[in-house]
């Protein structure tokens, strides 16, 4: 059995409707008969989630660019080694909100930070250990955005930044879609739940047949 066997994870702006996803999915493999574990980033085992708190709060403190790479890699690290190994090694299929394209995409396009030291902690934190199949729910970003903060009383620090940061990402995971086609399936996030629930199951159909 390949490592990554059962390894899903979601990808997308703010509002592209990835939890909501990850819900429907794992009640749709559990009817297959399929353990299921849902885990997020930031985050995903205790001491990650403190670190999530960090790097989403606001404090008075300035996170540089480099440093909120470094915290998401930590927090990472902790994730993959606690909760995803462990878990796909029982034989558990795992739904992960978030891993490192999303690194790629709001670290190193959305903030500038160089793309060699991100794959370079991507190889040290996790090295072969990508998702077997990832799912890239796209929408323009102004109603992304118009989701998100309808559904949050306060946004975070990420939810905190202009347009632009957040065009530079999704053109950044665009651009994984296209180099990675056989790993990254681009859903049409403007569809419907139903719909959007249906193209995923759709994209993850080979796998489910194995």
């Amino acid at each position: 059995m390949s490592p990554n066997e059962g390894f899903i994870s979601l990808e997308g702006i703010e509002g592209a409707g990835k939890s909501m996803l990850a819900r429907t999915l794992e009640a749709a493999l559990r009817a297959r008969g399929l353990s299921v574990l849902v885990t997020r980033e930031p985050g995903g085992s205790p001491l990650a989630e403190r670190l999530r708190t960090l790097l989403l709060e606001r404090g008075p403190e300035r996170i540089t660019a480099v440093a909120e790479t470094l915290l998401m890699f930590a927090a990472r690290s902790l994730h993959v080694e606690n909760t995803i190994r462990p878990a796909l090694e029982r034989g558990t299929w795992v739904i992960c909100d978030r891993y490192s394209d999303a690194t790629r995409a709001y670290q190193g396009a959305g903030r500038g930070v160089d793309a060699r030291l991100i794959e370079s902690l991507a190889q040290a934190v996790h090295g072969e250990l990508w998702p077997q199949r990832t799912l890239l729910l796209d929408l323009p970003v102004e109603q992304g955005l118009a989701r998100a903060r309808a559904r949050r009383e306060g946004a975070d620090r990420f939810e905190d930044e202009d347009r632009w940061f957040f065009e530079r990402v999704r053109a950044r995971y665009l651009e994984l879609a296209v180099a990675e086609p056989q790993r990254v399936r681009l859903i049409d996030a403007t569809q419907s739940p139903q719909g959007v629930a249906e193209s995923a199951l759709a994209a993850l159909a080979d796998l489910l047949q194995r």
